[in-house]
């Protein structure tokens, strides 16, 4: 069903509407609500010595802004302004093109509870939420009005997605598949694919060089974390024998302490747990280490592909408990003695609210998924015009790292699917001016409720988790 007409919006009433939204979020999570990675940054910021554990280019962007106010803010004004910029953008367009509606379906996004919610945390997610967006919101204004950018946009536009690729490891999974799908060339999606892998594989390489030589980050060993986390999962699932990379007396150790566990690889790290255990393996060099998990996967592909298949069903939060943890944003700060203050009550209030929302199938990165797959074979089906292409480049970005995570990811926190969850939404309003086929609708409407009815059976019938963290770990 389209979402047009309605009363018109005029570009000012958006921006008007965008500014104040800031505004108020700004006021509403004031001072910006800071986790364990966020202390760790700033204490990086404060001692200007730098590490690769959280990728660098945050704690150096927050050293350069640290001059225009202490603690989180600067970083909390530059997260959430690129955030309702990029929205406001999109939504501009969206008006002068008649389309009030979806104008303010895409501002109305940007106050989805675990959206606006986990923006309001000071952390390289929303940072990177906020890059990608205002880059998306700058492409959108130009190609939705049917006008190739002008080149003095380039520039803050590759700006924006040199720091959203440097500001998480994984992000080079949605920017490489977004620029290879909006780029006129090449033309055929093969050629597409093709180049995409390429420049994937580019950037990986030239990241880390980027971190420790340009940005000065000393190596934390944080690439090993992945190869840990596999050989460990492998070595718990697979028959007894020595091709796993660790010795009988290791996996009977992991094992017996459940560190191997399908929600995050933590476990494995803590010295308290299996941390000790893991050390033989983590002093290997990486090369050796991924060699090892390699030869362990080839041996032993049944227990690999049932340690992957256990992790992407925590972190895409299917078929899970209730109150599955790491979904809702926190309410509070972690507890610091470097000036990283707590948010108000009414930055508490929202934050409850998203806590209920996140428990919802809006919180399930499953349900997105279905909804995206479902919105890209419409937009791949109607003739190309510049609403689909942009559409049709969200959601490959969504969906390429949904994909990379099944491979790529050792923890089921839900701020590490914000991304593709957004530019869902974003694409499906963009798509919304005209009604989905009806044998499409039919079949993704089908596959959503078996996908939601299925999670909701798990998560009435298993029993509930911890809810602390030392709880999970074991």
């Amino acid at each position: 069903m389209s979402i047009e007409p309605a009363a018109r919006l005029t570009q000012r009433h958006i921006a008007i509407s965008a500014t104040a939204l800031c505004i108020a979020s700004l006021a509403l999570f004031w001072p910006g609500t800071a986790m364990y990675d966020t202390v760790a940054q700033y204490r990086q910021v404060l001692s200007g010595v730098y590490d690769d554990w959280h990728p660098p280019a945050m704690a150096r962007v927050w050293a350069l802004l640290a001059p225009l106010g202490p603690g989180a803010k600067p970083m909390l004004v530059l997260q959430l302004g690129t955030y309702w910029l990029g929205l406001g953008l999109i939504a501009a367009a969206l008006a002068r093109a008649g389309r009030s509606r979806g104008a303010a379906a895409i501002l109305a996004i940007g106050l989805l509870p675990p959206f606006l919610g986990w923006q309001g945390v000071v952390l390289k997610d929303a940072q990177l939420a906020g890059a990608l967006l205002a880059a998306v919101g700058i492409i959108g204004s130009w190609r939705l009005a049917r006008r190739p950018l002008p080149a003095a946009m380039w520039v803050p536009v590759a700006l924006l997605l040199t720091y959203a690729v440097l500001v998480r490891a994984n992000a080079v999974f949605i920017v490489v598949p977004m620029v290879v799908t909006l780029a006129p060339r090449p033309t055929h999606p093969f050629a597409k694919l093709g180049t995409g892998l390429i420049a994937v594989i580019v950037v990986l390489g030239i990241a880390p060089i980027v971190n420790h030589t340009l940005l000065h980050a000393q190596p934390s060993g944080v690439e090993a974390t992945q190869a840990l986390y596999d050989i460990a999962g492998i070595a718990t699932r697979a028959p007894i024998g020595d091709t796993t990379g660790l010795t009988r007396s290791e996996v009977a150790t992991v094992t017996e302490r459940g560190c191997a566990k399908p929600f995050f690889w933590d476990p494995l790290g803590d010295d308290a747990h299996c941390g000790t255990t893991m050390a033989r393996l983590r002093a290997l060099p990486t090369a050796t280490l991924y060699v090892t998990l390699a030869s362990a996967a080839l041996h032993h592909p049944i227990a690999y592909a049932e340690h992957r298949i256990a992790h992407l069903n925590s972190t895409d939060r299917w078929l899970v408990p209730y109150d599955w943890p790491s979904a809702a944003p926190p309410a509070a700060s972690e507890p610091n003695a470097i000036g990283l203050a707590n948010p108000g009550t009414g930055a508490r209030t929202w934050e409850a609210l998203a806590a209920v929302v996140v428990e919802t199938p809006l919180g399930w990165p499953i349900a997105w998924i279905v909804v995206a797959v479902t919105a890209l074979a419409a937009s791949l089906a109607r003739p190309r015009n510049p609403t689909c292409e942009l559409a049709t480049a969200l959601l490959v970005s969504a969906l390429a790292l949904e994909v990379s995570f099944a491979v790529l990811s050792i923890a089921s926190d839900l701020r590490y699917h914000l991304w593709p969850m957004i530019a869902t939404a974003l694409a499906s309003v963009l798509l919304a001016d005209r009604p989905l086929p009806r044998k499409l609708f039919l079949v993704g409407a089908g596959a959503l409720i078996l996908v939601v009815g299925s999670g909701i059976a798990a998560r009435v019938m298993l029993p509930r988790p911890p809810q602390t963290y030392a709880g999970m770990l074991g």
